[in-house]
């Protein structure tokens, strides 16, 4: 008995681990987008050069495996606001995605992958 409780307690461990936390997946990306104090603030914390909220330390510590496993463990919503973080940093924010992929991406590796997503234009409204 005690044996299937371990086991069932590792199965649900392993399984718990294959995804990011949804936790924060409610956040309103574009009011942090639209304001650049904030956004800052949210680079910043990625570069080290400042104080991280929750959800910046919790984002610093996903992103190395994020990039790494072409965000695999990303939930659908995360992956459609990443790309809107991508779009809106490589378009409106050239010199801070710059930085973070120096940071992030030394090689070049990975903006090979998400680059020419990211800068694909988003569809005009209605």
């Amino acid at each position: 008995m005690k044996l299937v409780l371990l086991l069932v307690f590792v199965i649900g461990a392993t399984f718990a681990a294959e995804v990011y936390t949804s936790k924060y997946d409610n956040i309103d990306v574009d009011k942090i987008l639209s304001n650049d104090r904030i956004l800052s603030q949210y680079i910043k914390c990625l570069m080290e050069e400042g104080n991280c909220t929750n959800e910046g330390r919790e984002l610093k510590k996903t992103l190395p495996d994020a990039l790494a496993t072409g965000c695999a463990k990303c939930s659908e919503k995360q992956k459609a606001q990443t790309e809107k973080v991508l779009r809106h940093l490589t378009k409106n924010r050239p010199r801070d995605w710059a930085r973070l992929k120096t940071k992030y991406d030394p090689t070049g590796e990975y903006s090979k992958k998400y680059e020419p997503k990211a800068t694909t234009a988003a569809p005009a409204a209605a």
